[in-house]
């Protein structure tokens, strides 16, 4: 037996995976854990909880890797400040305690993060190799095309790949100070939003306006080539030397400061969002059809953190050269751990890999699962109100009635998920049907802003009938956008603009359907996704509509659930009529007074994101 521990850490979004002779056993990130957004320290108990799940221990460890090269990050970083000097001494400044202190002997860190034993051998792989390893290796191709994208690695801010059976070459790359990932985190940090959290919102507000500024970023900022490679020009930006992402040159060209975060979302943002959208998709299509041009290959996987931008994924499948699209779950930083350790099985171990026709990933539900007793112990020791039903079919009726009857159920059953989307393991779900519930979910249980969508989850079989895709297509992990079918639309005042498009119902299921038509789409299959894909067969059942809202099982600011206590308490701090969890069933109303709970809807109100 061959055990690997892939990690990654210190960045964004710490995370640990194992395989067992190649096959995928358990993947985390640390956040979930330790409730902390993002967390980038040393993911200890996600390492904790892959080596529990495979009775190991740290000792036992064959190969510990490593998703990135510090070293080669460090001699980014100092030629960078070099460059630039002497502009930029004070981030260069603030980035050094850590780096000495901590980034600069990974190797070290990560033995005593695993309690010093000194037997493992630690292999570092370069940060893109990682990315294009957890694209590929357990995609369901023989051969495909690789794109990976982000913010910076190294040096590399895109690759070109191609994988071939179990060997995967990187045959291009963009570097570092042209990124994609960091332009677009240029234009979420110029429009009020988090960069490295906010993204997401930036391409949700980005159907609300006008790509009118698309002219003026590619004439001024991006010097875009036909193969989509570019370059941006830096006197707009401030994020190689400075503590903010752009200059004030940026601001001249687009007439004003960046928006703070507690300004009003202005026409004028909109349009901005719009138009960085529309390039973003501009970029990865030409990348796109330039990686078909030199590898011949018919499919394509795609990873790094704007793999994660599925408005772009949703165009790439439509209008792109490929027949298929494969986009690694955990995209981001998380997804490296898993990527090294791919890596060191498949390329430098040398062994074989045959593709599974469904992917390898096991649906992203990777992550721990609680038996009854565990349940009922948490759930006891926070004096909840549960019913336990031990007949699945009677489970799934009485949840089934609840949400055609407009409430709202948080569902925790079986293994959490690895990624950032919520896919059935930790999920909040709602009836789509209800023109009320997309804001009511956003206000009273998620407390975001209104103008964020909800994704739609639907039977496979079905996905055709309610969105304008091919009969059968598959979209497991919730990283294509496609459009709402003709038949399902109802026709909306297209004179009215921004925010004032939000109050229109749009089709038969308007709390899934984006002001442009579009859902983020989710599709399920029992042999997949087991429970929940039989929930949502009965939903259909019950109402006609095959459909479900699925949002990820947390509020603002906080990690999705991971515990059953952690989903009791996000259920007592929101509006979430009705909580599952696995076979348990609690109503809201049967809950006991507590002022605890109510002052932790109070502080998830006004919590930061």
């Amino acid at each position: 037996m061959t055990s690997i521990l892939g990690i990654s850490a210190f960045y964004h979004d710490a995370a640990a995976a194992l395989l067992i002779d190649g096959e995928i056993v358990a993947a985390a990130q640390e956040e979930r854990f330790t409730r902390k957004k993002h967390d980038a320290a040393f993911p200890s108990h996600a390492v904790a909880y892959c080596l529990e799940s495979a009775g190991l221990a740290a000792s036992d460890v064959d190969y510990v890797g490593f998703y990135d090269k510090p070293l080669q990050k460090f001699d980014r970083l100092l030629a960078t400040y070099l460059r630039f000097a002497p502009r930029g001494f004070s981030s260069f400044r603030e980035a050094m305690p850590v780096w000495l202190r901590e980034k600069l002997d990974t190797r070290r860190a990560v033995r005593r993060g695993l309690g010093g034993h000194t037997k493992n051998r630690i292999v570092f792989a370069e940060h893109h190799v990682s990315h294009a390893a957890s694209a590929f290796f357990p995609s369901p191709f023989d051969e495909a095309a690789v794109l990976t994208m982000d913010g910076v690695g190294e040096w590399a801010t895109s690759t070109i790949g191609h994988g071939r059976g179990s060997s995967l070459e990187l045959v291009l790359e963009q570097r570092f100070p042209h990124s994609l990932g960091l332009l677009y985190s240029a234009f979420t940090y110029y429009t009020g939003f988090r960069v490295n959290s906010g993204e997401y919102k930036l391409m949700g507000l980005a159907p609300y306006g006008e790509p009118r500024f698309v002219d003026r970023i590619l004439d001024n900022l991006v010097d875009l080539r036909p193969d989509g490679s570019f370059r941006l020009e830096q006197r707009f930006f401030d994020y190689c030397t400075g503590l903010r992402m752009t200059s004030a040159e940026f601001d001249r060209l687009f007439e004003g400061p960046p928006r703070r975060p507690d300004e009003p979302t202005t026409q004028r943002v909109m349009d901005i969002a719009a138009s960085i959208q529309a390039v973003t998709d501009e970029i990865v299509l030409a990348t796109a059809r330039h990686a078909h041009e030199i590898t011949g290959a018919r499919n394509v996987c795609l990873a790094g953190g704007v793999a994660l931008n599925c408005v772009s994924n949703g165009r790439l499948l439509r209008e792109g050269p490929f027949e298929r699209v494969w986009v690694q779950p955990a995209a981001g930083d998380a997804g490296g751990a898993l990527g090294v350790a791919l890596h060191i099985w498949h390329e430098l171990l040398g062994r074989p890999r045959t593709p599974d026709p469904a992917d390898s990933m096991r649906g992203a539900l990777l992550g721990p699962a609680y038996d009854a007793a565990t349940i009922a112990a948490e759930l006891d020791a926070l004096d909840a109100r549960y019913e336990h039903i031990g007949d699945e079919a009677e489970l799934l009726r009485r949840v089934s009635e609840a949400l055609a009857s407009g409430r709202v159920v948080g569902w925790f059953h079986g293994r959490m998920e690895y990624g950032p989307r919520a896919l059935g393991g930790r999920s909040i779900l709602a009836d789509p049907r209800s023109p009320e519930m997309q804001s009511r979910l956003n206000l009273k249980t998620k407390f975001r802003e209104s103008f964020r969508p909800f994704a739609p989850v639907t039977l496979a079989e079905h996905v055709h009938e309610w969105f304008d895709v091919p009969a059968g297509l598959e979209s497991p992990y919730m990283l294509l956008v496609a459009p709402v079918a003709e038949g399902r639309r109802v026709a909306a005042d297209e004179s009215l603009f921004g925010m004032e498009r939000l109050k229109q119902r749009r089709s038969e299921i308007p709390a899934v359907t984006h002001v442009d038509y579009s859902a983020r789409l989710q599709t399920v299959t029992e042999a997949r996704n087991g429970r929940y894909a039989r929930l949502v067969r009965a939903f259909g059942e019950r109402t006609g509509c095959p459909v479900l809202v699925n949002t990820s099982f947390n509020v603002r600011g906080e990690p999705i659930v991971a515990t059953p206590s952690d989903a009791y308490r996000c259920f007592r701090a929101t509006d979430i009529d009705l909580l599952v969890v696995d076979d348990y069933l609690l109503d809201r109303e049967a809950q006991p007074a507590s002022p605890e709970f109510d002052a932790a809807r109070h502080r998830a109100q006004f919590a930061p994101d």
